[in-house]
């Protein structure tokens, strides 16, 4: 959801009805993970996705149908079968997706939530769900289930929300029904909200004799990662342009104010002009950071490369010829890093694709963390057969 928070927020400002379809599970292969949303205007306009393509069309119908019954509906989607025009993935994975009416009234604790997404706050949702959510469907793919939702009150008149809570570390506000199962469901979600997961759960219910747990969806907003970007270059430019593209909240820092300006980096969240080092002390750099250093001069790169290997940072890749990156090593090993502090450096940074260009050369930056961050080879998909393309 957070893609098209700006839009949700905006219709909710408008008083505007939508419907918001959350994929909640999926098996196998599958385009996008859990968590990945689409929402529906009352209008008909259209924002996110959920499949690349594969299914938008059907959860375009049902989120028009959950506007008109106000109910919210769970349904999968499978491999496609012989009918062409039959919406299906290609991909020979299942899905399962939630669409829930929102807006006038309805998902009442969305505004909060996209309010602490804007505000890069950790914040996460809960919803209890019919308790076959967690099985994975075997029949009935593309027919949606109501079912284990509350109903309408009469025709025409909108359903009782499913319950719902909305986390913070702070607090929790919304209700399951019963305020011990509220503080079991809380703590749950806490540990998730913590890890960034997006999953959905199992709960048991305080103070039962048997087992009788509660299928809970659990959608964590934690804070975007952190990019760091020393060195205002050309190849900066393109890395904060990417960066930003892939959901980063991107820095960009340089002593020299001719060259950190912002008709240079119209996409950089932040602009410092700052010694590099002196910046990165000042700030808290945790396991979410990644830091690119881009400077080329030793007078730069030396004093900030030794805090940053000492720091928790995700990632540190440095740029520089072979010849750079060894003289770099010498004298970092002087300065007293330990061997297994400098194995943390990425130099020379990136992917070997040949890049050239300043754009070409992020491009193999950003594709180094991704790969780092997703567990991929970096190798041409044609040459991982039989592995599976979506994890």
């Amino acid at each position: 959801m957070r893609d098209i928070a700006r839009d949700l927020s905006s219709w909710i400002e408008a008083d505007q009805r939508f419907a918001v379809a959350t994929i909640v599970r999926t098996w196998n292969s599958a385009p996008r993970g859990a968590g990945a949303s689409m929402a529906v205007a009352q209008g008909g306009e259209v924002v996110g996705s959920v499949s690349g393509g594969c299914v938008e069309g059907a959860v375009y119908e049902l989120a028009r149908e959950v506007l008109e019954h106000g109910r919210p509906a769970l349904v999968a989607y499978g491999v496609s079968d012989d009918d062409a025009l039959a919406a299906g993935l290609t991909c020979g994975g299942t899905m399962q997706i939630l669409v829930r009416p929102a807006g006038a009234g309805r998902f009442a604790g969305l505004p909060r939530v996209l309010e602490a997404i804007t505000a890069r706050s950790p914040v996460a949702v809960a919803t209890h769900l019919p308790t076959t959510a967690g099985a994975e469907p075997e029949d009935a793919l593309g027919v949606a289930d109501t079912a284990g939702f509350p109903t309408p009150n009469g025709p025409g008149d909108p359903a009782p929300a499913p319950s719902e809570l909305v986390v913070t570390p702070e607090d929790a506000q919304g209700t399951f029904g019963d305020r011990a199962l509220d503080a079991v469901v809380t703590d749950r979600v806490r540990e998730l909200l913590s890890l960034g997961l997006t999953a959905v759960v199992n709960v048991e219910r305080p103070g039962t004799s048997r087992r009788d747990p509660i299928a809970v969806f659990v959608e964590s907003y934690a804070p975007p990662p952190r990019l760091l970007v020393f060195g205002a270059i050309d190849f900066a430019s393109s890395v904060a342009r990417i960066g930003k593209f892939l959901g980063y909240h991107v820095t960009v820092c340089d002593a020299r104010p001719v060259f950190a300006t912002r008709s240079r980096f119209p996409d950089a969240d932040e602009l410092v002009v700052a010694w590099p080092h002196r910046y990165l002390e000042g700030i808290t750099v945790d396991e979410n950071t990644v830091i690119c250093v881009l400077t080329h001069d030793p007078k730069f790169d030396l004093p900030l490369l030794e805090l940053a290997l000492r720091s928790p940072a995700r990632y540190i890749g440095a740029m520089g010829s072979r010849r750079t990156h060894d003289d770099r090593m010498r004298r970092l090993r002087e300065a007293g890093l330990r061997e297994a502090q400098l194995a943390r450096l990425a130099s020379p940074i990136g992917l070997d694709l040949g890049a050239e260009t300043p754009e070409e050369t992020a491009v193999a930056i950003m594709a180094e963390l991704i790969s780092l961050h997703r567990g991929g080879t970096g190798r041409r998909l044609v040459d991982t057969a039989p592995q599976p393309i979506h994890n």
